[in-house]
This record gives structure tokens, sequence and C-alpha cells, in this order.
């Protein structure tokens, strides 16, 4: 039997925070959204399992999350490990032979897997792939001096909709197929944009360790167009790390999502803040509305 016990503000206050989130359960009942998760949060076991969890939420009210992830840090640390030794072109990483089957380890192994446990840890089924399964994601190379980095071509997400049916969660490590069986390494950001094109996503989520993009004063734009986008890129308002997150946004749009949000992933439950609340989180980015 229960305790009878003085009504407490925090219940109070949680009770309302999920009701006034029902308009958004209801919005969000069966849409597809890609999250690109990266960032300072990979590293930490705390973040880890807070994100685990909002994943697992998500899925359980009704929302068919695809979980797209990164590792360049546990990349680098691994190359160094095994005494790999990596050439640069123009500050971006030359990935030979040796160089992929590095990343191929550590993204499909050691990273994927460590995100498919947290999410089942939290009574979640997850599923962890790369783009080479089921014919997922087949690239073209980017550029022949930077080796085995590749560009998606096709994206066949049909192993993807076949897990949502199946109530699963798929994490997709980024990498992909050549057309003549080479395995390439792609860009989480680029990558997760190109699946969530695919799926035509309601919403993409860009997890970064920034707040999103701010304007020339430092703030951060709360809603933006893609001509808005273009204007600040090239007023140079928008620079460095932040024109390829704009870049992958813009290709998402034009690919048929919805809605792409980049977004603080150090801060507490950042999805679902901007799913299920009023005020959402980060910078928002879609189409004028007609």
């Amino acid at each position: 039997m229960r305790k009878q016990t003085a009504m407490n503000r925090d219940w109070i206050a949680t009770a309302r925070t999920l009701s006034e989130a029902l308009p958004y359960l209801q919005r969000y009942t069966g849409a597809i959204v890609v999250i690109k998760f990266g960032g300072h949060a990979m590293g930490d076991d705390a973040e880890m399992e807070s994100f685990a969890r909002d994943v697992v939420l998500m899925r359980q009210v009704g929302v068919n999350p695809v979980v797209v992830h990164g590792g360049g840090p546990m990349i680098n640390e691994m190359l160094a490990k095994l005494g790999v030794v990596s050439e640069f072109v123009k500050g971006k990483r030359v990935t030979d032979a040796a160089t992929v089957e590095v990343v191929e380890m550590v993204l499909s192994g050691r990273v994927n897997k460590r995100i498919v446990q947290a999410i089942n840890d939290q009574g979640g089924k997850a599923v962890g792939l790369s783009g080479k399964d089921a014919g997922l994601i087949v690239c073209d190379q980017t550029d022949p001096a930077l080796g085995f980095v590749g560009t998606p071509s096709e994206v066949n997400p049909l192993v993807l909709r076949q897990l949502f049916e199946a109530g699963m969660i798929p994490v997709v490590a980024p990498l992909g197929a050549g057309h003549e069986g080479e395995t390439f390494n792609i860009n989480g950001d680029t990558a997760a944009g190109a699946i969530a094109a695919a799926l035509k996503a309601d919403r993409l989520l860009l997890l970064t360790d920034v707040a999103g993009v701010k304007n020339a004063a430092g703030e951060v734009v709360t809603e933006l167009t893609p001509d808005h986008i273009r204007e600040m890129t090239a007023s140079g308002v928008i620079a460095g790390g932040m024109i390829p997150k704009t870049e992958t946004a813009l290709m998402a749009i034009e690919g048929g999502v919805r809605a792409v949000v980049i977004l603080d992933g150090r801060a507490p439950n950042a999805c679902l803040l901007e799913l299920f609340t009023d005020h959402g989180a980060g910078s928002l980015i879609r189409a004028p509305r007609p």
C-alpha cells in the first residue's frame, strides 16, 4: 500500500510537464527522427546513459529514432595505439587501406556496440549496423587524394524501416560500400543527413558541442530558413566547423527532411526538449511555410 504524503512541488511540476507534452507526443507519433550523436557526450558515461534513456523514451511514445554516430577521438586513440601514422592533405586525414581498417574496427565495433548496449541497458531494443549492411549506403570516393573517404551516392533505407516495424532502434556507424566493394569512411553528419533524406524524416537532430547557429552578435538564432543560412555563410557569420553542419542541413531539407535542428548535445535531455516542449532547443532550420 502506498504511503500518503504531502504534495511536493517537484512532483506537481513533473505532472504538469507531462500534461503539457501531450500535443507534442501526439504530433510525433509515428514520426521518423534521425539523431547524429557525437561530441563530448559520447565520451562521458553519465551523458551516454542520459542520451540512451531519452532515445528509449522516444521509441516508447511512438517515435521511430535512428541514431547515427561519429567516433573521431576514439579512432585517433586507436591509430596511436597501433602505431598507424596518418598523412594529411589540406588539413584532412588521408584514409589509406591501413587506416580504413582501423576506422571500421572502431566505428562498427567499440563505438557502435557501446551505444547499442547503453540503449539496451535502458530497456530499449537497439540493433547496431553500418552503412555497409543490407546496401544501406553506397558511396563514391570523395577525393582520390584523401583515400577511402566517401560521399553517399545511394541510400536504401529498407532495412531501417523493417527495424522500425519490429520495434527496434537502429544505431548506424558512418561507413559505406563503394561500387567495387571497397569500404569508405563517411563524415558522421553527412551520413546522418543522407539517411534522413532517404527516409524523408520529420526531424534531423545534429547534436554538437555548441548551443546552435549564432548571429553576428553571438546570439543563438532559434529559427532559420535555408536562405538565412546561405546569407550568413556568405557574410562569414557562419564559419569554421559550423559550415559542414549547416551544409548537411541544407542538403537534408532539399532531400525531403521536414526540418533540421542543430543543438547542444551537452544540455540535459536536449532531444526531449526539442521534440516535446514548446520552446525547443538549439537552431531549427526549415523551408519557409507557404
